[in-house]
């Protein structure tokens, strides 16, 4: 009897890759496939030629990059000196998901189905390409390629004798399985947050918790949006950076939606729980103390303000007692029921915790060992670092947009991340956030005589603070920065810096402020206008253009 094992890989950047790679996940094990789910950068290349069956799930990032958790993958499967037929014992399917309104759309999942072609893989079915600008999203690719899929494989491995595909009615076993701990058995502060010893340079799965030095709003009290220059204090954590990287800062719920869950769900915070994996080899989340509590859980690790998937309301209609919301539920999971479900939460952006709100007969009947099945992970976010090392030592700052909009719902939308950094009053005591810094996809010319034009209208300016504040410290006089805003009075940001760098000759101002006039200004009119000048710095001193938004 053949060996019936799937292996399904993802590259993810903002988590659709990774809810694909599980919905197949839980398709194979209906069809008592073993199957393991994996991002590609934590599994170990190596033994790809001893796969018999892999579906690739990839997204495609920017200019058509791969997600970071599938770097290491992608420059080892491109080497050039593996051997031709080195992948020929292997049956495979990529699903590409993209946005077609980007040039490269899909340009990772082509490259890599060519690649592993080209290695001599097997393909069962040509490369799927997703597309979030369908109307149904890349739902609308995905699912008929599902079904083409799963015909190919269970004519090469059809179902054992006596066995049947797993109907959809029957809910499958949750990933991991949640013990309580008997409130006696526990040491006092049981390790909670405790800040580890410095181990190697701060990655996502080893943070650095920073120190909050100050966190000044820069837009007039009467500007209608609230921006900050944060600054956080990065003394012995081992983390250097040039003009152009990023820091990644991993964010948490708010007390009172933590509170509102918890009272939803009907769990108590305080609670303490160790995760065991239901099936041996998974394993466990990384970034989860163990024993860890249901507070720490939803504060920092649920992402209960995402607008929730699909799957999401698939699983949850499991677990409904009332025969309403089963239904609406079931349609919201179903392929028909999508536009449905798009109107009810992705345009108006509705977040997890409010959709659980509407199903409170559901939610309060979810096993809390589902939970880690049912909401993801909440996500690291990317700021510019808007300083240099050179000018502010062990110092890192941001310059943060509070993401605050209004929809069809009462209540306005807030952004996670900058809602909660906003909060942060280092007056308060020490206030800790958890970074790491990555490369980022500027880099600033190595030849102090290279000018720089650098346009960065409003917090697009954050990255050419820092090129700025580097290139000064380096002696670089040839840099140019065009900075648009609505006002001057209102959010004209670093506004004394950049006119004593003009004062002491290091900068080349221009600025565009569209509201200070009847007719609007912006920066490419400030470009227009100055057309001489960067024509001259472009054809005789080959100046770098760079443009952030």
């Amino acid at each position: 009897m053949v060996e019936r094992k799937l292996l399904v890989l993802f590259g993810s950047q903002t988590g659709t890759a990774q809810d694909t790679a599980e919905r197949i996940g839980r398709e194979a094990k209906r069809r008592h496939f073993q199957c393991r789910v994996e991002a590609l950068d934590s599994y170990d290349v190596a033994s790809l030629i001893n796969e018999p069956l892999v579906v690739f799930v990839c997204a495609t990032t920017g200019q058509g990059d791969p997600p970071d958790n599938m770097k290491m993958f992608w420059r080892f499967l491109f080497r050039k000196n593996l051997p031709p037929g080195s992948l020929c014992q292997l049956d495979y399917a990529v699903l590409g998901l993209g946005d077609s309104s980007y040039p490269k759309f899909n340009f990772v999942a082509k490259k890599l189905h060519k690649r592993v072609l080209q290695l001599g893989g097997n393909p069962l079915l040509p490369v799927a390409l997703g597309d979030d600008q369908h109307d149904l999203g890349p739902d609308a690719v995905v699912d008929p390629w599902l079904l083409a899929l799963w015909d190919k494989i269970l004519a090469l491995y059809p179902l054992p004798p006596g066995l049947e595909i797993i109907s959809p009615d029957v809910r499958l076993p949750s990933k991991y399985t949640l013990h309580y701990l008997a409130e006696d058995s526990l040491h006092p502060d049981g390790g909670l947050l405790q800040p580890t010893a410095p181990r190697a340079v701060p990655s996502e799965l080893h943070p650095f918790a920073a120190r909050v030095v100050s966190n000044q709003r820069v837009t007039a009290e009467s500007h209608f949006q609230d921006v900050r220059l944060i600054e956080f204090d990065v003394t012995g954590s081992g983390i250097t950076f040039s003009a152009g990287d990023v820091v990644m800062i991993q964010p948490q719920n708010c007390p009172e939606d933590v509170q509102q869950f918890c009272q939803l769900l009907r769990l108590d915070p305080d609670r303490h729980f160790v995760l065991k994996p239901t099936e041996p080899g998974t394993s466990l989340p990384a970034l989860l103390p163990q024993p860890c509590t249901i507070r720490h859980l939803v504060t920092h690790y649920l992402d209960i303000s995402c607008v929730p998937r699909r799957s999401f309301f698939e699983l949850l209609s499991y677990f409904s007692t009332n025969e309403l919301e089963r239904e609406k539920l079931q349609e919201f999971s179903s392929a028909q029921g999508q536009e449905e479900l798009y109107s009810y939460c992705n345009r108006p952006r509705r977040t997890t915790l409010e959709a659980l709100w509407d199903f409170p007969h559901t939610t309060c009947a979810i096993p809390p060992e589902y939970l880690l099945d049912l909401i993801p992970r909440i996500r690291p976010r990317a700021f510019s670092i808007a300083s240099s090392m050179l000018a502010h030592p062990d110092r890192i700052q941001i310059l943060m947009a509070v993401v605050r909009y209004k929809t069809r719902l009462s209540k306005p939308r807030r952004g996670l991340c900058s809602t909660w950094l906003a909060s942060l009053n280092p007056e308060q005591g020490d206030v800790r956030v958890p970074l790491w810094v990555k490369k980022g996809g500027m880099k600033f010319p190595a030849d102090p005589d290279t000018p720089v034009i650098m346009i960065g209208p409003g917090t697009g300016v954050a990255p050419f603070r820092a090129a700025i504040q580097e290139r000064v410290a380096q002696g670089c006089r040839g840099n140019c920065l065009f900075f648009g805003c609505r006002q001057k009075s209102k959010d004209f940001y670093c506004q004394a810096e950049w006119e004593e760098l003009v004062t002491k000759g290091f900068l080349t101002l221009f600025t565009a402020f569209s509201r200070d006039q009847e007719e609007k200004v912006y920066v490419q009119h400030c470009i227009q206008e100055n057309r001489r000048l960067v024509w001259e710095l472009l054809s005789s001193r080959s100046a770098h253009v760079y443009l952030a938004g």
